[in-house]
Parts: C-alpha cells; sequence; structure tokens
C-alpha cells in the first residue's frame, strides 16, 4: 500500500526516500548583503534528515523582485556560492534540495527595491498601498531571462531542481489574475494570455535546464487555487491552468493551501475539496503536492486521501524538526509550538513568530 513513507520516484528517475517535503516557509535570516546565514544554514540542515526533500523559502530572480526583509538572493553570479551552502546543507540530512524561485511584484516592500520602484502586470495598488507601475514588454523578457538565469545558478550550486512560485499573489500569479492584470496586449485580455507569462518562464527554466543540466534536474510549479476578490481567479480559472501546466515539461505541481480540507468556493462544479478537484484535472499527468495544516500521522494520511503523490510540512516541522523520524520510530509528535524548546530557528523567524503568535497554532 502506498503511503506517506513508501519512497516516490519521478518520470525523470530521481527516488525520494519518502513522499514527505518541506513546504517553503519563509525566515526573514539572511546577512545584510542578502547571502545565506549561518543560522539558516542550521535551520534547514537539522530539517533535512527524515524528508525526501526540502523546498526552500523563496529566493528573488532579479534587483527589483524582493519581497522580504533578511531574503537571501540568487539575481547575480555574486551569489553562487550562498546558493551552494544552501544546498549542501540540505544535502547533509540525505533530501533532495529543491530551489524556489520567484518575483514579488506588487507585493515588494518600496523600501526593498530599487529606487522604489514597485512593479506588476498592470499599474496597480501596491502592498503598501502606493502604487505599482505596468511592466513593458522589454522588463517581462528581462524577467523572464533572470529566471532562466536563476535556476543556472541553481544548477552551479548543486541543488536537486527549483520550483517555479507562481502562487500566494506574486508576481506570475499578479499575471495570472484578472483582478492585477489589466494589460490588453498579448500578455492580458483573456485568459489564455494571461497564462502567457508564467508559461514562457517555464519555456526559459526548462531551456536553460536542458543547457546546463540533464533529465534529472527537477521543475516544479506551485500555485494558488482561488482568490477572494470578485474579479480575482476563481477554481475555473485555475482548472484550466492546471490542465495546460500538466502538458508542460514540469516534474511536479504543487498546490498553495492553508489546509489540504479546504472546499472549492467559487466554482461552477461540486463544492469538494480543492485538491481533489486539482489532482482529477491533472489524471496522472504529473505529480501533485498537496499541503496545508498537515501535523499528525492521521492528518498525512488523510491529506494522502486526496490523491496527491507527496504531501509537504510546512508550520510542523518548525514545531518539530525531525516529525518523519518521531514518526517512523514510534515517538511522540509535538504539534504545538513551545517557544522553550531549541527547535533550531533563526532568530529573525523566531521574532517574528512571537510577534505574531497566530502564524504557528498553539504558541506558547
Amino acid at each position: 500500500m502506498t503511503t506517506y513513507l513508501s519512497p516516490f520516484t519521478f518520470e525523470n528517475g530521481i527516488e525520494l526516500r519518502n513522499r514527505i517535503v518541506m513546504a517553503p516557509m519563509t525566515t526573514y535570516s539572511a546577512n545584510p548583503d542578502d547571502t545565506v546565514s549561518d543560522e539558516e544554514l542550521a535551520y534547514y540542515e537539522e530539517r533535512s534528515y527524515g524528508v525526501g526533500a526540502v523546498i526552500t523559502a523563496c529566493t528573488y530572480v532579479i534587483a527589483n523582485g524582493k519581497g522580504f526583509p533578511g531574503q537571501f538572493a540568487a539575481h547575480s553570479d555574486l551569489y553562487i556560492n550562498s546558493l551552494r551552502k544552501v544546498a549542501q546543507a540540505i544535502h547533509k540530512g540525505g533530501a533532495k534540495a529543491i530551489l524556489q524561485i520567484y518575483h514579488g511584484g506588487r507585493q515588494s516592500p518600496r523600501e526593498l527595491v530599487p529606487n522604489g520602484d514597485v512593479v506588476s502586470a498592470s499599474d496597480t495598488i501596491a502592498a503598501d498601498g502606493g502604487k505599482a507601475r505596468a511592466l513593458t514588454m522589454e522588463e517581462i523578457q528581462d524577467i523572464v531571462k533572470a529566471f532562466g538565469e536563476t535556476t543556472r545558478r541553481a544548477i552551479e550550486a548543486g541543488f536537486d531542481g527549483v520550483e517555479i512560485h507562481g502562487a500566494n499573489t506574486y508576481l506570475l500569479q499578479q499575471f495570472f489574475s484578472g483582478l492585477t492584470n489589466k494589460r490588453v496586449d498579448e500578455y492580458g485580455g483573456t485568459l489564455e494570455k494571461r497564462m502567457r507569462f508564467p508559461l514562457e518562464v517555464i519555456t526559459e527554466v526548462n531551456r536553460i535546464k536542458h543547457q546546463y543540466a540533464d533529465d534529472s534536474f527537477i521543475v516544479g510549479y506551485r500555485f494558488s487555487p482561488e482568490e477572494p476578490e470578485e474579479e480575482g481567479i476563481t477554481l475555473d480559472d485555475t482548472v484550466q491552468l492546471v490542465d495546460r501546466l500538466a502538458n508542460e515539461p514540469l516534474d511536479y505541481l504543487h498546490i498553495s493551501l492553508g489546509d489540504f480540507r479546504s472546499l472549492a468556493r467559487r466554482y461552477e462544479g461540486e463544492k469538494e475539496q480543492r485538491v481533489k478537484i486539482i489532482h482529477r484535472v491533472i489524471d496522472g499527468r504529473v505529480p501533485l503536492i498537496g499541503v496545508g495544516s498537515i501535523c499528525t500521522k492521521q492528518d498525512a494520511l488523510e491529506a494522502m486521501e486526496t490523491g496527491a503523490e507527496l504531501v509537504a510540512l510546512g508550520r510542523e516541522l518548525l514545531i518539530e524538526p525531525h516529525w518523519v523520524e518521531k514518526i517512523i520510530a514510534g515517538e511522540e509528535i509535538i504539534t504545538e509550538m513551545d517557544m522553550t524548546r531549541d527547535n533550531v530557528i533563526p532568530s529573525p523567524l523566531m521574532r517574528m513568530m512571537q510577534a505574531h503568535p497566530g502564524w504557528v497554532a498553539g504558541v506558547k
């Protein structure tokens, strides 16, 4: 019987020792020069001994794509050595290392981007309430190329793959969403045209993969299924996107959810679990990673019952870094954050958690 502890082999032949993946989580913990800090390296290594793969926090592909303070960078060859340290830390525990790559778009804090020039698919409202301007056609192509160049750096740094971050309202999602994409050129208007930018990024990432790596290098894509706003993404939109993505040269798709049990909201079909709907659309063409509020052994079992081939743990691996090893050993699993325990969490992330205790359920 297939369980979350069973090995998993991608179509390209790469095997994970089990089906548990560490979800990407922002740590706010890079050095002032945007290289990875020793604390962050220790954090990744600590969690690499049980899971099949670790997906890093997102790293930005071009200077105006930075979305968080303390975010390690990948937009220049100057950062290859920093990236190499991340891959090596994850490999120490035997997990595959996957670098999540992205552009923050209108979510980028103005003070973190050159000249405070926040950009998006269209002229729109930035995260700080100010203006984000529309990218020019030339700038769009520059960003597409930047995703490719960052993939090259990931290959040179020794990563096993990259995950293209098309979720959580960042730039790729801003192009796909009718809420933020009001363009009337080939990158906007119809649903098909709103897909163009993400699809071009996938094409460029794979072009670079074939130039600098072999088929064993993993390329994944993360997406968010719905937006609450009237003009935002509906699950019907996402079904069309996923149907297209499943035919692209991708090794997996990764749905971004707060809870894997969550039901469809803005959808013409039956209001069942989003993961089940998406898995049915994929129809075996590419593996799906399910994520969201997976804390206990029973949660992981239920998550796999949705059909997802892999399951990602996020907050629970902050609480219990050796979750997989303890499950295998039959030991008690802790599911509530205890700030007095040494969970090898970087101090900037710990401070953010203390300031926002709702981020991790049961903080005490």
